[in-house]
């Protein structure tokens, strides 16, 4: 069940006989169906959470209708269609009665969020009415597009205590040419604007990004400018990787898909050598810091916890060493005073009341 079945369900079940059904990634209540149950409607924002009770991720919208030309997901899901703002907030209420404390606002594009059901972009009021929930600590937003970024959202981020000054926001690549091959509708120009403008706004915003390298005619001289761009920028989180061609797309359609393999690995070694560098740099430049940390799960000798600034899995974690006058509980907030770093993770020591 999910994208690969949404998208390819008759040649699986031909190709993978073994496989009793294939479901869509949509056809969860024909999955139903066939266990014998059935949809209840007045149920539909209950969740059995698969993540620690104390976070979830809420998705407030599904498809998109940007048309990247590398891009599959709109071909798997369709057209953007927002999820009504009543029902994400009802959603949200239930989830702090069941002790969620963090949520993880995502969608294949955030900031798209209500302009099929509402004509405009509604994401910043979303917030700040999610913001007004008692019980909600951090609100941190995921897969946010740089065209058209809604600027009320700024203030927003700004001015609320419990959305995280974290903004993942996807931006691929630099250099115009490559902007342009890739349909992403922005230039680089307004691209170091609104990093520029979300930096100044924002005092301590943490960005997180992600880039792409080796894509469909990619120079070495725009290579270069990607490069340089991640050693101006500094971003505080980013992830890279290599083009790679998807069936159907406007690029595999239209474009040659020349950059050698051994070409677009060695890129990409090289732009994550930058930005692990960058990590080490911007990880040590906290030490002395004290953080509001929670606490994830416990590993081995440490606590393991995460700033605002840190989503679960992907970005760096907190480790507090455990001793038999330390006794912290899992989904709680700890003021946490960080003592020195690594490339990416981050050690503290809990600041107690009478120190």
């Amino acid at each position: 069940m999910g994208c690969l079945s949404e998208r390819y369900l008759k040649e699986l079940s031909i190709e993978i006989p073994q496989v009793d059904k294939f479901y869509g990634k949509f056809d969860w209540k024909n999955l139903l169906q066939d266990l014998g149950k059935s949809y209840d409607e007045r149920l539909h924002i209950e969740r059995v959470l698969t993540t620690p009770a104390h976070y979830a991720y809420l998705k407030i919208s599904e498809g998109c209708n940007r048309t990247c030309a590398y891009c599959a997901i709109p071909i798997i899901t369709g057209h953007h269609i927002s999820r009504p703002m009543e029902e994400i907030l009802d959603e949200v209420r239930y989830l702090v009665s069941q002790g969620v404390k963090e949520f993880q606002v995502i969608a294949q594009e955030l900031t798209y969020y209500g302009i099929d059901l509402y004509k405009k972009q509604m994401l910043p009021d979303l917030i700040e009415r999610m913001a007004d929930i008692p019980g909600v600590e951090w609100i941190r937003l995921h897969y946010a597009y740089p065209a058209h970024f809604p600027e009320k959202l700024i203030k927003v981020i700004r001015e609320r205590p419990n959305v995280c000054k974290y903004l993942d926001i996807a931006l691929q690549h630099i250099s115009d040419n490559v902007l342009a091959q890739m349909q992403r509708h922005v230039t680089k120009a307004e691209t170091y604007h609104l990093i520029r403008k979300l930096r100044e706004e924002i005092p301590d915003i943490h960005i997180r990004t992600t880039l792409m390298v080796g894509f469909p005619s990619e120079t070495e001289e725009d290579f270069e400018e990607l490069k340089k761009f991640v050693r101006e920028i500094r971003f505080d989180r980013m992830g890279a990787f290599a083009y790679s061609e998807e069936e159907g797309t406007y690029s595999a359609q239209h474009y040659i898909d020349n950059i050698p393999q051994e070409v677009k690995e060695k890129r990409l070694d090289e732009l994550m050598a930058i930005q692990t560098q960058i990590s080490a740099e911007l990880g040590k430049s906290k030490i002395g810091k004290q953080l509001k940390v929670i606490i994830d799960r416990i590993e081995g000798d440490y606590y393991i916890g995460r700033s605002e600034f840190d989503s679960p899995e992907v970005d760096p974690e907190v480790l507090i060493e455990r001793n038999e006058n330390l006794q912290l509980q899992i989904g709680h907030f700890y003021p946490v005073k960080i003592v020195s770093a690594e490339d990416f993770d981050l050690y503290g020591n809990v600041v107690l009341e009478n120190s």
